[in-house]
């Protein structure tokens, strides 16, 4: 099972030489991957949670390919319709080109009604939209020569049963962001019905959970998979591994736009997951 960790690329101190020391501290912790997250104009809706500067992040990705040397890179998530899905598929075909064949498409339907309006794409048909997206990027890749040269694995977000169909038809594996224990199994079993009822395969396990260590166990049975003690946090990586997850994504921050500016805090944390993990697996 891979591990991997949202690296920021936004909010207060972001930086190009700031998100360079991300990317090469989450490679050499050992980490297998890292994510970038999507949103194109920073209007209210975004800034209430990602404040400016926001970083594209293919070009983000771009930039940290040329950073590192073996860590996997990826998108959570890529709003499919905020884009051609053409340029999509070109963008893409080219990231995974420049990077040795590193680059995981990971691709989402999008929340943010405010940014929908301002980039002219009709917030309601976002769902239809990403699907007709997701079949034209597939297309263009298998009929141009130039496109898709490296295979280009697609993750599908969302927690609707939408997401799960989409997830089964259309992807590679299912991306389901911040969830319990128990509702991830549960989702999980909802996922392999899906796949049975269209006599598809079931589609990988890829979830991005929240990594808030505590110095204290929780007793909350609705904590979220990556909160809690250190020995939860494992433990919450180990039931991931038992459910045939191939891959999972940390995502430290915690929400205060002012922790980005020190990130040595979240870097202690990944590396104390990391030095632990590896002794538990």
């Amino acid at each position: 099972m891979k591990i991997g960790v949202n690296v920021p690329n936004y909010g207060p101190g972001t930086d190009p030489g700031m998100l360079r020391d991300w990317a090469q501290t989450v490679e050499g912790l050992g980490f297998d991957l890292l994510m970038t997250s999507d949103h194109v104009v920073v209007t209210p809706d975004v800034a209430a949670r990602y404040p400016a500067p926001f970083f594209e992040p293919f070009t983000t990705l771009s930039w940290l390919a040329g950073a590192t040397r073996r860590v996997l890179l990826g998108t959570t998530v890529l709003i499919l319709a905020y884009r051609h899905p053409l340029l999509t598929a070109r963008m893409a075909a080219n990231l995974a080109d420049l990077s040795g064949g590193r680059f995981i498409l990971g691709v989402g339907v999008g929340w943010a009604k405010q940014e929908f309006e301002a980039l002219g794409v009709p917030y309601e048909r976002r769902g239809k939209l990403t699907d007709d997206h997701l079949h034209a990027v597939r297309a263009a890749w298998r009929h141009e020569g130039d496109y898709g040269h490296n295979r280009i694995p697609i993750w599908i977000g969302g927690s609707s049963g939408a997401a799960l169909r989409r997830s089964v038809r259309l992807g590679d594996a299912w991306h389901p962001l911040r969830c319990t224990a128990s509702w991830l199994r549960d989702a999980v079993s909802r996922l392999n019905t899906v796949a049975a009822q269209e006599d598809l395969p079931v589609p990988g396990l890829a979830p991005r959970i929240v990594l808030r260590p505590t110095a204290e166990p929780l007793a909350d049975p609705d904590r979220l998979m990556g909160e809690g003690d250190l020995d939860q946090i494992i433990g919450d990586l180990t039931v991931l591994r038992t459910l045939g997850a191939e891959a999972v994504l940390l995502d430290t921050f915690g929400g205060d736009p002012e922790e980005l500016r020190h990130p040595e805090t979240a870097w202690r944390d990944l590396a104390t997951v990391a030095a632990s993990w590896k002794e538990n697996r």
